[in-house]
Order: C-alpha cells, then structure tokens, then sequence
C-alpha cells in the first residue's frame, strides 16, 4: 500500500521465485550434497553406542503358603497408583542402587565411566585458565555416578506398571549387562527391606504381647472378683442367678394362676348345675369320678330290674317297693358325691390362690435384688468390655507375631516386582544413525539453500508485481464480482477538471452487475463474517438488505440481521411483531442475549429487531456491541448489520474497521450521492466497500418497502 498518486499495490510472484530456484540449481544440489557429506562423514566418525532395555513388572507378591484373607488384605493394602510407580521409579535412580551396581561391576576400572580421569590437554588449558572446574576434585566415586546417570534412562510406560531400564554404553555387553544388574539389585533391596520390617514388627510386637497377656490377666481378674462380690453367678450367656430365678418366678406364677382360675371355672360350673337342678353327668369332673361310676352303674342295674318285675308285679308289690327305695338311696348318694366334688374343686382353687400370693411376695422380693443386680451388673460389663478389648488386641497381636516370624526367613517375602524381559546384547548401535542423520542434513540444507534464495529474490523486489486495477474496478468483472473493494483514495486538492475527468468513472462502474444476486455471491465466495450495510437512500436500501439476508439463507448461509436504522424498516419485513425485544433491549441490559435473536417471517435468516428500549439509554452501552457482533460470528455464517442512512462517523462505532465489509445499499440513488458516500468512507479509512443498487431485470420496485 502507498500513496495514490506515486506507488501502486504489489503481490508476489510465486512463479518468479521458483524460477529462481530452478536457475540457481546447480548452487542448491551441491549444498546438499555437500552437507549430505558432511554429515555422512561426522557420524562415521563418532563411537558408534549401544542401548539395551530391562522391563520391571510392579505388583504385590506374596508367598504361596499365605492364608486367602491373608492374601486378599496384602493385596489390597499394596495398590500401587500412578504415584507409587513414579516413587518405584525414583527408588531404581537412587544413588545408593547405582552405587552398589558400580561396586559388584567394577566400574571404577572401566574409562568409560570416568573419562575425567585422563583429561585432554584442552581441558587442562581450561581449567588454569580458571574457565572450567578441574574434575579431579570430585571423588571418584561421584565422577562414575555423574558418568552413571548420563547413560541411564529409567521411565514408566505410558498406562502400565512396566518400568523400563535402559543403558547406553559402547560396550555392547555392558549395555546389557548393567539393566540386569540393576533389577537385580532392586529386587534384592526391595526383598530386604521387606524382610527388615518383618523382623523390626517381631521385636517390637514380643514385649508388647507380653504386657497384653499381663493386662487380659488382670482385667478377667477383675470380672471374676466383681461378680463374686456382687452375687452375680452366671447362668448363661446374658443371665446371672438373680434375672434366671425371677424368670422361674413369673413363669411358675403364670402357671399357678392359670390352674387357680381353672379350678375356680369347674366349681362355679358345679354349682351351677346344682343350684338350677340340671343333671351333673354332663360334667367332666363328675364323669371323670370313678365313684360317681360305680353308683351309676348300681342305678342302671336296679332300673332295669324295676322295669323287668313291673311288668309281673303291681306298684306295691314289697320287692318294687323296696328296689325303688334302693334307687332313692343311689341317687342320693350320687348327689352327695357330687357335693365332695364340688367342695374339692373349691378348695382346690382356694390352694391355687395361696400359691399365688406366696409367688407374689416372692416375685416382689425378687425384683428389689434383680434391681440391685442390674446396677451392679453396669459396672460388670464395664469390666468385661475391657477385658475383652484387651484380649482382641493381643490376639490380633498375636496374629501379626506369626505372620511376621514366619516371614523372617529367607525367600519368605519375595519384592514386589519381577522381570518380565532381561536385557539381551544389542547387535545394532542405536547412535549415531547414519542413513537418518544424512537424509535429515540433506533436507535441511536443501529446504536452507531455497529459504535464501527465495528472501534474497524477494528483498530485491525481484519476485514483487504490481496489481492492476488498484484505483478502479475491473472492467472485466462479471455477475459474481460486484465488489468496488477498491482503495478509496483520501481527498486531495485537484483541479476542477480534473474533477471533470473523474466523473465518468461512476458511470462505468454503473454498467456493471450490482445486483442483490452479484452482493450475495461476493458475500459466500469471500467467507464474509461480518458485512455493515448503510442505505443512503432510506427505506429502500434497508429492503434491499433485507432481500440480501433472505437470498444467502435460501442458499443454505447461516444469516443474522441485526436493525440498527432509525426507521426499524427491517424489523416490520422480519419480525412477527414490533413489540419484540431487540438491540436497544440487549444494548441496555435489560434482556438475555438469547431473548433478541427471532426467526424471519419468510426465510431461514435470523434477526435481532430495533427493540423498544430508549434509544438514548441504549446508546450509552453502544460499547457493548462489538462484543455482541464477536459472539453472533461464532454462531452465524455472516452478521449482517443494517445502519440506515448512516455516516461514517457512526459506523465506526459498530465494528472494528479492519474486520468489516462496508455494503452501500443504494437503489434509486444517484451517481453524485453514491461517489460522496464512497469518498466518506474513503476518507474514514474503510478499504473494501461493495456496492449494491438492486436487482437485475424484472427485480421489484424497492421505494415500497414491502417489495421484499
């Protein structure tokens, strides 16, 4: 971009600096090929170095004698999380594992692993120089774990339990050899630290089962004094004497009273009988008696003989007189039988009410001393708690005293962790990579030498070409290019005539395709987000903003209308009412965003009505809606933003003007009104500008605004 009257737009010229490339190429392959050898020949040179892997399994091991439950809560005690693999991590690191692995390998004795003991003489020349710390100083010791942790590599793989130990040496037998030595050593301190616990949790659990044996003894003492002294003599598991015979008590006074009352029925039932003169063999007790038995029998017998003589004899006869006295005699015996039964029922009752009275006074006296047992037996189970305490927690001890000795031994505990893949001798050097080195050296310098080339053709302006046509539109553009997107010069001091000159260019830009159509297909094959309509001509232009909104929806374009003109021209084509909630709402607060958005009447597009607020008020937020344009682009294709017959000046306020597609709406606008609005937006710095003056052929007149 420059100044209109001495420079012009430029663009690259990509096919200049491929030219460029293409000619220089001789320069270009013998870089490559040069660095190619290069690096071809560095990683020969190098120690070629040998990396060899051991893989750990972190799980919890038990021995195979251990109990199910025993197992189960081990296991379950030893989770080893994403931390506890890390820590198992850093414990392989540890200085002291890496100290031991050196000692049992001897590797003291080995240059590798201690290089600054015969340093170069460049190194000694560093080190007088006071430029570098002599290595010396350092022990030995700590110069192999320095060396040490340079080749070793210790991580966890990714979602597993696996630690990988890897080594690099030149020695490829040492490469392997030390991952194994390593795990080795791991298991082994892991093992000991476990056997280490077992024997620490023996020697401290001996006394203490000791003293729990000394204390259980004492505390069962304790019970057993108590109890003594309390009368309280266990008869059961939750009994003592007193609550057992309280118990016999009110079972043999329910028992006492139920016979009383039974005796006390069967007199009552007696007398009864007696009293009303209905006959007493019906009874049970009178039945039951074996001598009311025999007198009936005696009745039958001399029955049946009066009835046998009465057939021979008349009614006075001496012997029916004296068998009917005889039957008189029985019956009254039988009622005088009948009277002892009653008299025995009633002093069996009257027994029946003593016992119950002595088993009252008893019962009364029992529950005073169960009473007092009660109490006393507080202070028993207060004693028996803690005895029982005292005994759970020396057999849990115990328990953990046998578990521990018997994993004292050797072999009894084995680490948590296993090997599941030794280290083998690696075959191939796993640095340098010749082949991948050289092609990597080859691609840099080729990608480096064209990166030069193409900056210096660029820097010498070389590869730059002026765009055509920066200070008119093409006179080639067709339907679907009616953008002016031209660069709007700023007013400068011309003379009248040249004035004269310029006007005609208007009147070509007039013979080309501005129609709502042509604004539309700019607006899709452009990826416009945000589009800010002003309509010189009033109402009309707003139609035809609304017509554009409906034409890109129809074409499946995700399109929101926001009514910013004074005249809500928009809003009566789109909305369902005029009531709605819109801009002047959201601007004030007053609404949720969501509230403002309405469907159109006629198409698929979106808009958010002028609203009823104040506009004054709503003015006052006008900051807010840069912010609310933001948020409509991440939802909508295009925001489509209606000023009416707005200025430049005003515009500004709605978006920002690098981010912004200025749509002059000006149907039935003259050429005169059209080249001032252009040249005011020019001179408010606005560089893409569309211009729209209706439809085509057969389009609708758009001064009614119910055209759309």
């Amino acid at each position: 971009m420059s100044d209109v009257g001495s420079q012009q737009d430029v663009d690259i010229d990509l096919g200049g600096l491929f030219r460029a490339i293409w000619q220089r190429r001789a320069r270009v392959l013998l870089a490559t090929v040069g660095a190619a050898a290069l690096a071809f020949g560095a990683a020969k040179m190098v120690a070629p170095a040998y990396e060899s892997e051991t893989r750990v399994l972190i799980e919890s091991r038990e021995p195979e004698y251990s109990g199910p439950n025993e197992a189960s809560q081990t296991s379950s005690d030893r989770i080893f999380d994403e931390f506890g693999i890390a820590s198992q991590v850093q414990v392989l690191r540890s200085a002291d594992l890496i100290k031991q692995v050196a000692r049992n390998m001897k590797l003291h004795e080995l240059e590798e692993f201690d290089p600054s003991a015969h340093p170069s003489a460049v190194s000694d020349l560093l080190v007088m120089l006071g430029l570098k710390k002599n290595p010396l100083e350092l022990p030995p010791e700590e110069r192999i774990l320095k060396e040490f942790n340079t080749k070793l590599q210790v991580y966890q793989i990714e979602k597993s339990r696996v630690i990988a130990i890897a080594f690099t040496s030149k020695d490829p037998k040492l490469a392997a050899a030390i991952p194994n030595e390593m795990a080795k050593g791991y298991l082994s301190l892991q093992s000991g630290a476990k056997l280490d616990s077992n024997s620490e949790a023996s020697r401290w659990l001996e006394p203490e089962i000791g003293n729990l044996r000394e204390k259980v003894r004492e505390a069962e003492a304790k019970v057993a004094a108590y109890r003594a002294e309390s009368g309280l003599l266990p008869t059961g598991e939750t009994e003592n004497f007193a609550t057992r015979q309280l118990t016999d008590i009110s079972t043999e006074l329910a028992r006492v009273r139920g016979e009383r009352a039974n005796a006390a029925a069967r007199a009552e039932g007696v007398r009864a009988a007696l009293a009303d003169g209905r006959p007493v063999e019906t009874l049970t007790d009178i039945v039951g008696s074996p001598m009311i038995q025999r007198l009936k029998e005696n009745q039958a017998t001399l029955q049946a003989q009066i009835a046998d003589l009465s057939t021979a004899l008349l009614d006075g006869h001496p012997r029916l007189k004296g068998l009917k006295s005889q039957l008189e005699g029985i019956r009254e015996q039988i009622r005088a039988e009948t009277r002892k039964i009653l008299s025995s029922l009633e002093n069996e009752a009257k027994v029946g009410q003593l016992r119950e009275q002595q088993l009252l006074q008893q019962l009364n006296a029992l529950k005073a001393q169960s009473a007092q047992a009660g109490e006393e037996e507080v202070g028993l189970r207060a004693l028996q708690r803690e005895a029982t305490a005292q005994r759970q927690l020396l057999e849990t001890y115990l328990a953990r005293y046998r578990e521990a000795t018997s994993r004292t031994v050797a072999n009894a505990t084995p680490a948590d962790a296993r090997v599941i893949s030794n280290a083998v001798v690696p075959t191939l050097a796993s640095f340098p990579k010749v082949v991948p080195i050289t092609i990597v050296a080859a691609l840099a310098s080729f990608l480096i030498t064209c990166v030069v080339i193409m900056l210096g053709e660029l820097f010498s302006g070389r590869a730059l070409r002026p765009v055509s046509g920066s200070g008119r539109m093409p006179e080639t553009a067709g339907p679907a290019a009616p953008l002016v997107s031209q660069e709007v010069p700023a007013p400068v001091a011309v003379p009248e005539d040249e004035h004269a000159r310029e006007e005609p260019e208007p009147r070509i830009a007039a013979e080309h395709d501005f129609s709502i159509e042509s604004v539309a297909g700019h607006l899709l094959d452009n990826d416009i987000r945000v589009a800010v309509s002003v309509s010189p001509g009033g109402n009309e232009g707003s139609t035809a903003t609304v017509m554009l909104a409906r034409l890109l929806a129809e074409e499946e374009h995700k399109v929101v209308l926001i009514d910013l003109s004074g005249s809500a021209c928009p809003t009566r084509l789109m909305a369902q009412s005029l009531h709605l909630p819109g801009i002047t709402n959201l601007l004030s607060g007053e609404v949720a965003f969501t509230e403002t958005i309405h469907a159109d009447r006629f198409s698929e597009a979106h808009i958010i009505p002028q609203g009823g607020a104040d506009p004054h008020a709503a003015m006052r937020g006008i900051e807010r809606l840069q912010m609310i344009i933001d948020a409509l682009t991440s939802a909508y294709d295009l925001v489509l933003v209606e000023c009416g017959a707005a200025h430049a000046a005003s515009v500004a306020k709605v978006a920002r003007r690098e981010e912004i597609e200025i749509i002059i709406s000006a149907p039935s606008v003259s050429e005169e009104r059209i080249i001032e609005e252009l040249t005011s937006f020019g001179e408010a710095g606005y560089r893409d500008i569309v211009l729209m003056t209706g439809g085509g052929e057969g389009s609708p007149d758009l001064r009614d605004c119910r055209a759309a």
